[in-house]
């Protein structure tokens, strides 16, 4: 009679356990933001949307896109919602006015998703298959939709090592494509 009320017990905890953590879940805060082509005269055509979702196990960034380059892509958070161009250097470039990426702990370290101690704004690489698409869900443990509400989302030329050298900034070179988070 003991081993069955205890058995009893830990599966009714087991059972909470997992409806406490479903409740999170299902009430957890999601945005969107739609992504455009960028250039250095301005914000050009929708390429598609990206969804954000809080969940246990961190930030979950969904892409619908269309229209890239084939390949990895450094992928990040960046500081303002501004998509517009601004100035690099003494010339007009593309996503400028987005600012540098997410670091609200002013660490100036490009370390990738997974350290604590880097940009909070880096993201696993966004990959595109052969036909231009991005569909592939990431997630970065350390962001939450509360963080990134009115940033932006921005798609490098270039993928990303989540390190500053021997490119800075994980090497993902030039803007092509950005969103404001809602």
């Amino acid at each position: 009679m003991r081993i069955r009320l205890r058995s009893i017990t830990i599966v009714s905890g087991l059972a909470a356990a997992v409806l406490l953590i479903g409740t999170y879940v299902a009430n957890a805060a999601t945005t969107t933001a739609t992504v455009n082509s960028i250039s250095a005269t301005g914000v050009g055509a929708s390429i598609g949307t990206v969804t954000f979702d809080d969940s246990v196990g961190g930030l979950v960034i969904t892409p619908k896109l269309s229209g890239l380059p084939p390949g990895n892509h450094g992928f990040h958070i960046h500081e303002k919602g501004d998509c517009g161009p601004g100035m690099n250097e003494g010339k007009p470039a593309p996503g400028f006015a987005a600012g540098g990426h997410y670091d609200p702990a002013k660490t100036k370290k490009h370390l990738g998703p997974l350290s604590l101690v880097g940009h909070r704004g880096d993201l696993p690489v966004l990959v595109v298959d052969s036909q231009g698409n991005a569909t592939t869900a990431v997630t970065a443990p350390h962001l939450s939709v509360e963080q990134i509400r009115g940033r932006s989302i921005m798609i490098h030329a270039g993928g990303d090592n989540y390190s500053d050298s021997p490119k800075p900034l994980g090497g993902g070179g030039a803007r092509i494509a950005c969103g404001v988070i809602k």
